[in-house]
């Protein structure tokens, strides 16, 4: 007699098992499930099998080959498409020409096959059903015979109302081969809702025999877990390859060639794979240990499936959970019930895994990392959730409604009960989407949210400066990666976020002690009206509109369907600007432009600025805080050319006062400051060390090399708008076309690179950098900056990816190359010392 095991489905319930293998080799006690149906099978004496293949059918073909290692001949068959469950067996027709039993793959049963197939033919049957009685049938097709047991009656995976039996469909089948004959060729036909209710219906032999014993559908990962405490309890009796040890009180399963250090520390049912290490002293109770694996002293392992070759570094405490093959669990890592971890995940040191969290494939969780959602798509989780005052993740991938409602929470925690926050968002729908969520954990916290909606953050900074709100938050898509999204922290002034207070957020999301409002004082949702009216009169106050008016400039501006479009251009027609607005209009569904469209629509820009004979073009980033300037010409200039630009204007004018820019910008600025006898402050090179800088009462104007600007006279705050509306007013002050302005400003030759380098070397690079420049000027305000007469180069790591920095200015651009190129040399050097 032949058998047919199904074995092609995907295993989509199953995941992340089944990432890197097909479900059916998914070990059950380090040997793959349907290895035991092989067995099963020969048991009761059929021998020749036909197995039906479908994803990655490789996979199975390596292993089991032509069966003759595993005493049983094997035929494989691979439908070129999905096939259903009859309409795969039909495609295996032709090594069907005698009565065949079916069986799935990834069952664990231990049934007497006999017993059915003699059921079968006392019946004369064309089709015995094999069925068993669940606790939990709904998730089965229930199954219903008359005394006879002929089958009356179908019912596909009921609900708890329509629930009639506990007798359940088990997937095994005798068929006679008559019965392909009613399955047609080439089409998607499914046993238990296809053939079977036609046979029904036709009143056809159809029995079903109910069989005693264990049967269980490894379906999902809770499952799989099940069977293996079944297995522990003796519930089902398996073959296990690893021989038993004569230990008493002890079922000890020892594979070939494995260290065992100390064995008064295993408990219960512990298999040990060949080639595996268990060292020093462990405790390890009903436990499988797949091969070429590596067990730490001081782990504790309680009910644990390790598949082969991971290593669970010392002191390690996994309790209920599944490691799949080639995983890193780190030193003192707890890994709490129900946990699943993929192949090729790493796990940080003292990282913590909270219970029924499923990582996938070829994550890195930090050391020190609390996970408490499964982790799917993205590439690791972080240790650290803030890059500065900003959390950064691939929309509803990592930052996901249940995240986003948390983070709100601890943020809210952080907070006064009763307090107010300001928030708005920009014109992206995953924006709008996790606002809502991240609103909800702050009203779950009883801090109460004043919403703009919609609203350019500059804006809301503004709003934030007055009275009223303890802090503020900004959602909005990045700008680098139209995937992300990024959640912008703002303290009661408007500014950044201090590293303080994003620790504090920290602290309290990962041990999740959040501040939860009682039933009656939950937060409560407010909009806030006239705030654009508020900031539109701020701004005319701070410009001097009848200078512009008497310009009277034609600007080309680009708004890349920003939010700021409902604002600035009627601002600018107030000051008597003639505005050509681009893409000046908010598209929810569209979205705003990514960074691959910045140089179309500068191109585009420049075009229209020359044709049209304006006195300049503004390309104001979407998130309305950056501004690129192209002159009356349609030329583009760099960041350091208008920011030498802006400020030899600014200063034009008479004012006096401190110039603020971060450490990296040219010298050239100092000379244009020198000019007109005032000072430059160099800050860090973060957003937060230029906007306190910023807040300053000396300051008059802060600025950086890629376009942004905070004019403290209006708001000490990056605002793109401003800028726009200022540079305006200083080029018609200066009654100087911008191209004749620049041409008059010091320049030099400034180059800049990036060199990868990993997190871990960043402080042994900066410390060869501090070493090599033991005899040379320099400075260290961030990075270390080396001075060489009027030249100097930058070493700066980044503080949110792993990369350095490299910057050099000379007068002379061969000298500039020559700094730039001999320190990148240097960092490779250093790079290669410390591997």
């Amino acid at each position: 007699m032949k058998a047919v095991i199904m074995a092609g489905g995907f295993g989509t319930r199953i995941q992340p098992l089944t990432s890197s293998i097909p479900k059916p080799m998914i070990p059950l006690f380090n040997r793959p499930i349907m290895l035991h149906i092989v067995e099963l099978l020969k048991k009761h004496d059929i021998t020749d099998l036909v197995m039906l293949l479908y994803h990655q059918p490789f996979v199975i073909k390596n292993f089991f080959r032509d069966g003759a290692d595993f005493g049983v001949k094997i035929t494989y068959v691979t439908p070129l498409q999905d096939m259903g469950t009859a309409g795969a067996v039909k495609a295996a027709e032709k090594y069907l020409d005698e009565r065949f039993l079916v069986i799935s793959g990834d069952l664990l049963t231990d049934f007497n096959l006999k017993k059915i197939i003699d059921f079968h033919v006392d019946n004369k049957a064309s089709a015995t059903i094999t069925l068993t009685s669940v606790k939990d049938p709904l998730q089965f097709g229930v199954v219903i015979t008359d005394k006879e047991k002929r089958i009356t009656q179908f019912l596909e995976k009921p609900g708890w109302g329509e629930v009639i039996s506990d007798t359940i469909n088990t997937g095994i089948y005798v068929l006679e081969p008559e019965i392909l004959a009613a399955i047609p060729d080439g089409e998607n036909f499914d046993f238990s809702q296809d053939l079977f209710p036609a046979m029904l219906k036709n009143k056809d032999a159809l029995f079903g025999c109910t069989a005693k014993g264990y049967w269980r559908d490894i379906g999902n990962t809770d499952s799989y877990r099940e069977a293996y405490h079944d297995i522990f309890k003796g519930r089902i009796n398996l073959k296990i390859d690893e021989p038993k040890q004569d230990f008493l009180g002890k079922d000890l399963r020892i594979g070939a060639d494995v260290t065992l250090e100390n064995r008064t520390g295993l408990e219960g049912t512990v298999v040990i794979g060949d080639n595996s290490q268990i060292l020093g002293d462990v405790r390890i109770k009903d436990s499988v240990v797949g091969r070429n694996c590596t067990i730490e002293t001081g782990v504790k392992l309680n009910r644990c499936v390790i598949w082969d070759n991971s290593y669970v570094k010392k002191g390690a405490k996994i309790s209920d959970s599944v490691i799949c093959s080639n995983v890193r669990v780190g030193q003192g890592a707890v890994l709490e019930e129900g946990v699943i971890v993929a192949d090729e995940t790493s796990i940080g040191d003292e990282a913590v895994i909270k219970s029924e969290v499923k990582i996938w494939p070829r994550k890195m969780i930090e050391a020190g990392a609390i996970v408490t959602a499964n982790l799917i798509w993205g590439e690791k989780w972080k240790k650290a959730l803030f890059e500065g005052a900003i959390i950064k993740g691939l929309s509803n991938v990592e930052l996901t409604p249940e995240f986003v409602a948390k983070l709100g929470c601890a943020y809210g925690t952080t907070l006064p009960k009763g307090s107010f926050v300001l928030g708005g968002r920009d014109c992206h729908l995953s924006s709008r989407m996790l606002k809502r969520c991240f609103v909800g954990g702050i009203l779950s916290a009883g801090v109460n949210v004043r919403d703009m909606k919609m609203t350019p953050l500059p804006v809301l900074r503004y709003k934030l400066k007055t009275f009223g709100e303890v802090g503020g938050f900004y959602l909005r898509q990045a700008f680098d990666d139209p995937a992300a999204l990024e959640i912008v922290f703002l303290d009661g002034d408007g500014l950044d976020f201090s590293s303080g207070m994003a620790k504090n957020v920290e602290r309290i999301y990962y041990k999740e002690n959040f501040r939860r409002a009682h039933h009656s004082e939950p937060g409560a949702i407010s909009e806030i009206n006239n705030v654009v009216e508020f900031y539109r009169e701020g701004f005319l106050r701070a410009i001097d509109k009848e200078m512009v008016k008497k310009a009277a400039w034609t600007v080309v501006v680009d708004f890349n369907f920003s939010p700021a479009s409902q604002i600035l251009p009627l601002i600018l027609n107030e000051l008597g600007c003639n505005v050509i607005a681009l893409n000046a209009y908010v598209d929810e569904g569209r979205g705003s432009k990514n960074a691959m469209d910045k140089q179309a629509g500068l191109e585009q820009l420049s075009k229209i600025v020359a044709s049209l004979g304006a006195q300049a073009g503004f390309w104001l980033d979407p998130t309305a805080e950056a501004i690129a300037l192209l002159d009356e010409n349609g030329r583009i200039l760099s960041g350091v050319e208008l920011l030498s630009l802006a400020t030899a204007l600014f200063l034009r004018t008479g004012q006096k006062g401190v110039i603020a820019v971060p450490v990296q910008t040219p010298s050239t600025i100092e000379q244009v400051a020198n000019q007109k006898r005032c000072q430059v402050t160099r800050t860090k090179s973060s957003d937060r060390a230029m906007l306190e800088a910023a807040n300053s009462s000396e300051v008059i104007l802060a600025g950086t090399i890629d376009g942004r600007f905070a004019f403290p006279r209006f708001q000490a705050s990056f605002d793109g708008m401003f800028a726009i509306a200022k540079l305006v007013e200083l080029g018609a002050a200066s009654a100087t076309p911008f191209s004749v302005a620049l041409a008059e400003t010091p320049s030099s030759s400034f180059l800049q690179t990036s060199v990868p380098c990993p997190w871990e070397m960043k402080g042994g690079i900066m410390r060869k950098m501090s070493e090599d420049s033991l005899d040379k000027e320099a400075t260290f305000i961030d990075g270390i900056k080396v001075h060489f007469g009027d030249d100097w180069v930058l070493v700066l790591p980044d503080q949110h990816t792993p990369h350095a920095h490299i910057v050099a200015e000379s007068k002379d651009p061969k000298t500039a190359q020559r700094l730039l190129s001999e320190y990148q040399k240097k960092v490779e050097g250093w790079k290669k010392e410390l591997e």
